[in-house]
């Protein structure tokens, strides 16, 4: 603002004024010099000329009070005699620039639409545009041929937009827009490149809410670009010079569902670039309302010195020789408001320039960036300009600055806590108290647009994250020790940043809920609120979708909601008469104590379920479609008003039972007094824990959910809780509308209220549109820290062992690559920990799990219900689950983490897994994956044996589930349950995850539901040799091209891992249920023994073994633990275990195993393949145990089949010299006698061949008639 406003600090007006900085320099005092050169003199007259930066005595002696007429006169008659240049008009047309509009004299410029090729839509005027086709561009409808100008861009998306300026020749088409053609130039941040006919690097990757600055310079021939008012460099360099009125136009260029918001001038610049003019000129009257404000802001500065120097001031007054504020401040306001609406009047297109630029910037400077906020000096604004009708158009462009600035505000290091949209939020808090302001917003046509504005936030780029983040360090780095308390001074000042922004966020959507419409028939509190978020739902319903349709918001924007829902839930509304209203229907313990700790009686309407809103029309329900179930399962009225009730941990035992009113407390309410930073990958981040300078907790939920939760405090949590300021709450906390109305209870109001059952529904949806793709990502950059940490440290210690100047030349090369990597993400990662994991937040989800996990199972017993609900709960509490499970460092020790609250998940995933009711089988799935992955911990593999529904069901409930789709997770689960039971495994370490108690429960379910068993098996026999046969078919293509390509490898090694992995669940099965293999028929031993057969055959004879190994090599591992001994020890213990189930069997109906390899008709490869398995050097592969009896129980057996091998061939040279009847052969094996036949088609095989058949098959495999029967023939009797 003006150069010389006084200091707020001392006297001011007529009585003095403060020297500049080079007369302070000699003195640490201010010093003051007196305008009075008499006792008589009269201050008021000063005070104007100080007011309105007048000479000395240019204000007469005044014969009556000061009013508007007086000051309006001063303003005309001396304040425009000595600023002349502020009534002097600015043409609007320049040298230089050409516009064709149809109003010559307001010059605006804007797309020409005549040049639009695609659809570009103006989705909101005046110029913020979206690309509803594959490929969109358009010019505007001015160029430039000399001289030096630009035009702003603000991003609302971030995918691919080319951006530049192009001449009136250069061709547009559906694959070809700005930067594809001769004298057209573009920057694509997406891509990060410039695009001149062809794509060179440039610039940096952009964010939403970037400003991107487009130049040019026809003095030099220069293209440049900015990003946030940072030069990105020279773009293009000796362009061609252009001719008058066949200059250089703005154009861009949009792929499908970009939007993106220009600027030509129009409007004030968000990041101004020094020496270069905006294509359309800037209103007249912008110096004179600047001015206008300069004075104004003098006079409030009186009042600030009013409340600093009181005793001073009133001395000064009874001596007539200072004059108040109260006596000047009315009509000099009045006047300058007067004056600055006659001056808008007086020029057409003004207002919105100088709403959103000076008077944006004066309402700033009066409230001050950050606390202490002077809430009183823009109270007085507001009060004067309210005075005039024409201040509607004023505020509303208002909240449109407000909410742009939102959008683009950059979080900086050196103004934390209040940086990024801090201040803009606290300023439109302050101004929306008003509950005319609050009116106006809200009946403006932008009001949903503009309230998501608010609740974006930034992201950074890489660049952006180096100047947040300058220094970086990790456990076991080599970089310098100071950096780590570096990095977590840095990481605590941005997260304080995070959470008063956040806060904020919090306080708008209060006044949002708080704010009454004045509507007929009146409604209650928190329908404006509720309106809002069905639209955003409604809107964002394809968000979710690999390629979203236009029109979605920005993700930050689901991103705020969610936490703002989640802290209201979580933490309590502290805002009584709002908590009266959206008060739910279940237990009741006050406004301070959230809705998802109140433990006790729970209750649900299952009309949310029940309803077909319009933001869920499209919403997948567990069942199905809505309108498939509609017509299925029809609703009645009685079931969409009923309400769902059920007692808090009522799955639970009562011994383990964990709830808010029970002894021991859920986790989400209880203190742990370890230091969960030990656990950490990344404890840095907790270093500064306890100095978080003077950030306080807020009272919003302490006290109460302590009393109401545990029986001790909350320990650190509560200190990790934003605060809502550093300041008194009275002053500069949330404080709720002015003129709220009330309402009675009872009255007849609309039905439209918001209820917290209702948040709790649509924080889901938020969660799972907007916070899981967060997640995801966060999780995708703390697996590559680890990975490139691991690469890091091996090429570390190969420069160490390297003698080689070249290879360690290279490999420090590598280490530079590896390491900028690891750098990187080590700054994704930690932005992301600040700003999605933070303490307050993970007790919110964790408490969110435990809710719908026990709605679910209550809902699970009520099908007509059940079927109903969204599959976005489901999906949502899964993945909050696992966020939290997996959260560095941990949100609580893995020993309690199930234990105490989420029981009830467990109950659910493994009851419902294979839930016919739920007819996606993805969901299936995500259940099955969820237990794949915790079994393998045997902290959670503890809490699967304690619970009920995991030992009964989850056993046949697995075998039932091994199928087609779902074979991988069941095969992981029966491996980690069963792992270190099989041969080759360790007596330590391997079995440590293994269950004892889950074997015997699946060997109970195998021999009690045979026909169960049965199916497993054959679905086992016929995956493991589908892998075995992919693995070999991509082992020859290797073999034969003589090259291992990267896929393949990755392919090979992947499908390995899962034939190992089958082998042993197989190997289990003849471990504890022998019986199938060696009883009975040979059906499943012939079978057995075929895959034994193919494994050796393959893994010896066809492979070479260089290149077997280079495919079942992966990084970081050693050729220690990835080596055939993977598929060997398996197949070595399946023989083992048949061979113990045949010496301890004495049934009549055993069946030789040696006879039935000797059978194969391969004798060579089977004996070949057996020495190979003997001659394998196990005791380099397999440490910790004795191997030599189980080895020479190979070797005898393979004695044995040795033995038989020879005696049968000498049978078959016997029967060779003696005709045989071939009519009694079976024509499929060529080795059984044909003895069964099949009704009714009559055909005729061998029984074992028939019946193995009929596993996968129920047709003859001759003429493919359904086979009813299969009778033996010898014996006469049905099978």
């Amino acid at each position: 603002m003006a150069d010389d406003s006084l200091r707020l600090g001392g006297l001011s007006s007529g009585l003095a004024v403060v020297l500049n900085g080079k007369d302070r320099e000699g003195s640490g005092k201010t010093r003051l010099v007196s305008y009075c050169e008499g006792f008589g003199d009269q201050s008021v007259e000063r005070s104007l000329e100080h007011i309105f930066s007048l000479p000395y005595r240019t204000v007469n002696q005044l014969a009556r009070p000061v009013d508007n007429a007086a000051v309006r006169s001063i303003i005309k008659n001396e304040f425009y005699k000595y600023h002349p240049e502020l009534r002097t008009v600015v043409s609007r047309n320049r040298d230089g620039v050409s516009t064709i509009c149809d109003d010559s004299q307001l010059q605006v410029v804007k797309l020409d639409e005549s040049s639009i090729c695609g659809d570009i839509r103006i989705v909101k005027p005046p110029l913020l545009v979206e690309s509803h086709a594959l490929f969109s561009s358009a010019r505007a409808n001015a160029c430039v041929w000399k001289g030096k100008w630009m035009y702003e861009v603000t991003l609302e998306t971030c995918g691919i937009q080319q951006l530049g300026w192009a001449t009136v020749v250069c061709p547009f088409t559906d694959h070809k827009g700005v930067g594809d053609a001769d004298d057209s130039y573009a920057y694509d941040g997406k891509r990060v490149s410039k695009w001149n006919r062809e794509a060179e690097p440039y610039g940096q990757a952009w964010v939403v809410g970037d400003v991107i600055g487009c130049c040019i310079d026809l003095d030099c021939d220069e293209i440049l670009f900015y990003r946030n008012g940072i030069s990105l460099g020279v773009a293009f360099g000796g362009i061609r010079k252009m001719v008058p009125g066949l200059g250089y136009y703005p154009a861009i260029s949009l792929s499908q569902g970009e939007r993106c918001e220009l600027n030509f001038g129009g409007l004030p610049f968000r990041y101004p670039i020094k020496g270069f003019l905006p294509i359309q000129a800037p209103p007249s009257s912008k110096s004179l309302a600047t001015n206008l404000f300069d004075c104004f802001l003098r006079l409030l500065q009186m009042q600030r010195l009013e409340r600093a120097e009181t005793e001073t001031v009133e001395k000064l007054r009874r001596l007539k020789r200072f004059a108040s504020f109260e006596e000047l401040s009315c009509p000099v306001s009045r006047g300058i408001c007067e004056e600055f609406f006659f001056a808008l009047s007086a020029e057409i297109g003004s207002a919105e320039y100088v709403s959103q630029g000076p008077f944006l910037s004066f309402m700033m400077e009066v409230f001050r960036f950050h606390p202490p906020h002077d809430y009183i000096s823009v109270d007085k604004v507001l009060d004067s300009f309210l005075e005039f009708e024409e201040s509607t158009l004023l505020f509303k462009q208002v909240f449109e600055a407000l909410s742009s600035r939102c959008k683009t505000a950059l979080l900086a290091l050196t103004e934390c806590p209040y940086s990024g949209s801090y201040s803009y939020l606290a300023l439109a808090c302050h101004i929306l108290r008003r509950e005319e302001l609050m009116t106006l917003w809200w009946k403006s046509s932008d009001f949903e647009f503009l309230f998501e504005g608010f609740l974006s936030r930034k992201s950074p780029n890489k660049q952006d994250l180096q100047c947040l983040i300058p220094s970086v360090w990790w456990p076991g780095s080599c970089e310098d020790i100071s950096n780590e308390n570096s990095m977590g001074l840095t990481t605590t000042a941005l997260s304080e940043a995070v959470n008063k922004i956040e806060e904020k966020q919090r306080d708008l959507c209060r006044l949002v809920m708080q704010f009454i419409p004045p509507v007929a028939p009146p409604q209650l509190p928190g329908s404006v609120f509720r309106t809002f978020l069905q639209n955003i739902l409604l809107k964002n319903r394809g968000a979710d979708r690999n390629m979203p349709p236009p029109g979605v918001s920005n993700n930050s924007v689901l991103v705020s909601l969610f936490t703002v829902i989640l802290h209201f839930l979580s933490e309590g509304f502290a805002v009584g008469d709002i908590y009266g209203w959206i008060k739910g229907s279940g237990n009741d313990s006050g406004a301070h104590v959230g809705f998802l700790h109140r433990g006790g009686q729970q209750s649900f309407p299952a009309g949310l379920f029940l309803k077909n809103d319009p933001h869920r029309v499209d919403i997948s329900r567990l069942g199905g479609s809505y309108n498939h179930l509609s017509k299925c399962n029809p609703v009645n009225d009685d079931q969409d008003k009923e309400i769902i009730q059920w007692e808090e941990g009522f799955m639970d035992d009562e011994e383990t039972r964990a709830t808010h009113f029970s002894r021991q407390k859920p986790c989400c309410c209880s203190s742990f007094d370890i230091d969960l930073s030990k656990n950490s990958k990344d404890p840095v981040r907790y270093l500064l824990k306890g100095s978080r300078g003077s950030c306080s907790s807020i009272p919003e939920r302490s006290a109460h959910v302590t009393a109401e939760c545990s029986a001790g405090n909350l320990n650190d949590e509560i200190a990790d809780k934003p605060s809502t300021s550093d300041h008194s709450d009275s002053e500069f906390a949330f404080r709720p509308m002015q003129q709220l109305r009330i309402f009675p209870r009872e009255n007849t109001l609309s039905s439209a209220t918001l209820k917290e059952e209702e948040l709790l529904d649509a924080m889901l949806l938020l969660y799972h549109l907007g916070l899981a793709p967060n997640f995801k990502q966060a999780s995708s950059f703390m697996s590559r820290q680890s990975q490139s940490i691991s690469l890091l440290e091996e090429t570390d210690r190969a420069i160490r062992e390297s003698i080689y100047g070249d290879h360690v030349k290279r490999l420090r090369e590598a280490r530079s690559v590896y390491r900028e990597e690891v750098i990187d993400c080590v700054r994704h990662s930690a932005w992301y920990r600040l700003s999605l994991f933070c303490r307050w937040k993970q007790r919110g989800m964790y408490a969110t799990c435990m809710w719908i996990v026990q709605l679910l199972l209550v809902l699970s017993k009520m099908d007509s219900i059940f079927v109903y609900v969204p599959e976005y709960y489901l999906e949502t509490v899964v993945d909050c689950f696992h966020v939290l499970r997996k959260s560095d460092p941990p949100f609580v020790p893995t020993t309690i983490f199930i234990k105490q609250g989420l029981a009830s998940f467990v109950t659910f995933v493994v009851t419902h897994f294979n839930d016919p009711r739920i007819s996606s089988a993805e969901l299936r799935d995500l259940l099955l994956q969820s237990i794949s992955v915790l079994v393998q911990y045997k902290e959670f593999l503890a809490d699967f044996e304690c619970n009920e529904a995991a030992t009964q069901t989850m056993p046949k409930a697995l075998l039932a589930a091994f199928d087609n789709r779902s074979w991988i997770p069941v095969t992981n689960i029966l491996l980690r349950l069963c792992k270190g039971s099989g041969f080759g495994f360790s007596k330590r370490g391997e079995s440590s995850s293994s269950s004892v108690l889950f074997q015997k429960l699946l060997r109970e379910a195998c021999i009690s539901n045979g026909e169960l068993f049965s199916a497993f098996l054959n679905r086992l026999f016929n995956t493991l040799s589908w892998a075995m046969t992919e693995f070999s078919v991509l082992i020859r293509e290797m073999q034969e091209n003589y090259k291992v390509m990267e896929f393949q490898q990755r392919k090979c090694s992947v499908i390995f891992d899962l034939s190992c992995n089958l082998a042993r669940v197989l190997e289990f099965c003849t471990r504890e249920i022998p019986q199938a293999f060696v009883s009975g028929t040979d059906t499943n031993l012939r079978r057995l023994a075929e895959l034994i057969v193919f494994v050796l055959t393959h893994l010896i004879g066809a492979i070479d073994p260089e290149i077997l190994d280079l495919s079942l090599r992966r990084p970081g591992h050693s050729s220690e633990k990835v080596n055939t001994g993977m598929i060997l020890a398996p197949l070595a213990g399946i023989i083992l275990n048949l061979l113990d189930a045949n010496r301890e069997t004495a049934d009549a109906d055993q069946i030789d195993i040696v006879a039935i390899f000797a059978s194969m008709d391969c004798a060579d490869t089977i004996l070949f393949g057996f020495q190979y398995l003997l001659q394998y050097n196990w005791v380099g592969s397999i440490k910790g145990e004795d191997y030599i009896d189980k080895l020479t129980k190979l070797e005898n057996f393979s004695s044995l089949l040795i033995c038989q091998t020879e005696l049968q061939a000498k049978e078959t040279r016997r029967r060779g010299r003696e005709p045989e009847n071939d009519d009694n052969v079976c024509c499929i094996c060529y080795t059984n006698r044909a003895d069964a036949r099949f009704v009714p088609c009559s055909h005729v095989s061998c029984y074992s061949c028939i019946s193995r058949h009929l596993l996968n098959c129920q047709r003859c495999f001759f003429c493919n008639t359904a086979v009813l029967e299969v009778v033996k023939q010898d014996e006469n009797k049905s099978s």
